[in-house]
Parts: C-alpha cells; sequence; structure tokens
C-alpha cells in the first residue's frame, strides 16, 4: 500500500470515528458574549435581516475564534452602516463549535446604528 493511500485510510478512519462525537461538541451550549436584546435600542435604526460572521477558519484560542467572528461580522455590517458596531447591534449571538483544542465561532446580530438627526440646521 502506498504512503499516500494508507494516510488517506487513516484520515477517513479517525474521520468516521469521529463523525459520532462531533455532533456531542457541537451539541456543547453556545457561549454567548452579550445578553440578546430583542428590541431596537432607543436612537438606533437597524437593518432588516441579521448578519453572520465567522472569520477563517478554527483557532486554537475561543477568544481569537470569538474576535474574528466579531471582525467578519463588523466588515458586513460596516458594509451597510458605516458606524456599526458590535455592542449597538440588536438580537446579538455569538455560538462556538468545539473540535478538540480548535474552536470556531459564528457572530450574528442586526446592524443598527444612530438615526439621523433631526435637526439639520442649528437655530439661532
Amino acid at each position: 500500500m502506498s504512503k499516500v493511500a494508507s494516510l488517506a485510510c487513516v484520515i477517513l478512519s479517525t474521520a468516521a470515528m469521529a463523525a459520532p462525537h462531533l455532533h456531542a461538541l457541537a451539541a456543547e451550549p453556545p457561549s454567548t458574549a452579550a445578553p440578546a436584546p430583542s428590541a431596537t435600542k432607543p436612537g438606533f435604526q437597524c437593518h432588516d435581516k441579521a448578519l453572520t460572521g465567522s472569520g477563517p477558519g478554527f483557532k486554537d484560542s475561543q477568544e481569537e475564534s470569538e474576535k474574528a467572528a466579531k471582525e467578519d461580522w463588523l466588515g458586513k455590517a460596516q458594509a451597510i452602516y458605516s458606524d456599526a458596531e458590535w455592542n449597538t447591534a440588536k438580537d446579538v449571538n455569538m455560538e462556538c463549535v468545539k473540535q478538540g483544542l480548535y474552536s470556531k465561532c459564528f457572530a450574528t446580530g442586526v446592524p443598527c446604528h444612530p438615526k439621523p438627526s433631526e435637526h439639520g440646521n442649528a437655530s439661532p
């Protein structure tokens, strides 16, 4: 058996043995970055749907994975509202999946931004 074929057998065998356990790992309670508000904050207007960011690949630190997910989400949110921030989003949720020592997180939220001032002109 060639080295490539042997390596493929080992990888496939490992994946087959790990498959039942991956469901259990994914079923772990998700870590939440902040309580999810359900209403738009006063003085803010929000987009009509939630966005999800995850960042590339698995990280060896959950904190780094959460940070990557928030940064990816923020890039998408700021394409809609240039002044969008994670802490002003509505219905925020952070879910992380663990695989061994590695994790991948998914940040979901509805981007919001301050409403435009209704008093555009200052009165004398």
